[in-house]
């Protein structure tokens, strides 16, 4: 707090002349302040850890070994998500050929709502789904230990069957439409997805799907 001392009384004063006045500020209050919100940002800094979500990116052709059990997982198992604008994403299952260039039915479309894409990759991957919802009532009846858990979890969605998830932004879509997408890898206990670039065939799937097959017979099919 601040002081004032109005030293120099009646003894020496000259009559008329001004008092002299000392000054003191006490910085205490202050300092005390400053050590509070220190204190508070530290606090609030030690809660915002930053959150992590495992990526899975595509290998590369020299990794394959065997290129017909690629093209084998991509028929049974492999779904590919093309995230569109407005909030729309659509889908196919396998590989693409010719016959699905022709017809426009064969692109599927969805929403981000529990009952769309959810839906969707929850009835794709139900055993795995299974397995994990079982895993996790484990561990809430404190059956296994986290470790257990994560090793359990991890073998789980590295099932060789698993369902396989390739994820094609476009660029009409947003950020939150991909961020949507990995949220539901992790609610579908999907372990293996990946991110890649839009073909030009998926380009073409789209706009002959929104034209209703208009798009497709005035071009020629992708190769």
């Amino acid at each position: 707090m601040a002081e004032v001392n109005t030293g120099g009384g009646g003894h020496g004063a000259k009559k008329g002349q001004p008092k002299k006045l000392n000054l003191r500020v006490d910085f205490t209050p202050m300092v005390d302040m400053n050590m509070l919100l220190l204190t508070f940002f530290m606090f609030c800094t030690s809660l915002s850890k930053p959150q992590i979500m495992d990526l899975v990116l595509p290998v590369k052709d020299d990794q394959i070994i065997n290129e017909d059990e690629k093209n084998k997982v991509k028929d049974s198992k492999a779904i590919t998500l093309l995230l569109g604008k407005d909030d729309k994403v659509y889908y196919y299952f396998g590989k693409v050929d010719n016959a699905m260039y022709k017809d426009y039915n064969s692109l599927k479309e969805a929403d981000y709502s529990p009952s769309g894409l959810r839906a969707i990759l929850l009835e794709r991957n139900a055993n795995a789904v299974r397995q994990m919802v079982e895993l996790k009532r484990q561990k809430l009846r404190k059956e296994i230990n986290e470790e257990s858990f994560k090793e359990q979890s991890d073998k789980i969605k590295d099932d060789p069957d698993g369902q396989v998830v390739v994820i094609k932004p476009t660029d009409e879509s947003t950020y939150r439409n991909l961020v949507d997408v990995l949220d539901e890898m992790q609610i579908c206990s999907i372990g293996k997805y990946a991110i890649v670039e839009m073909s030009e065939g998926d380009n073409f799937l789209i706009q002959n799907y929104l034209t209703k097959g208009v798009y497709g017979s005035e071009r020629e099919l992708p190769q």
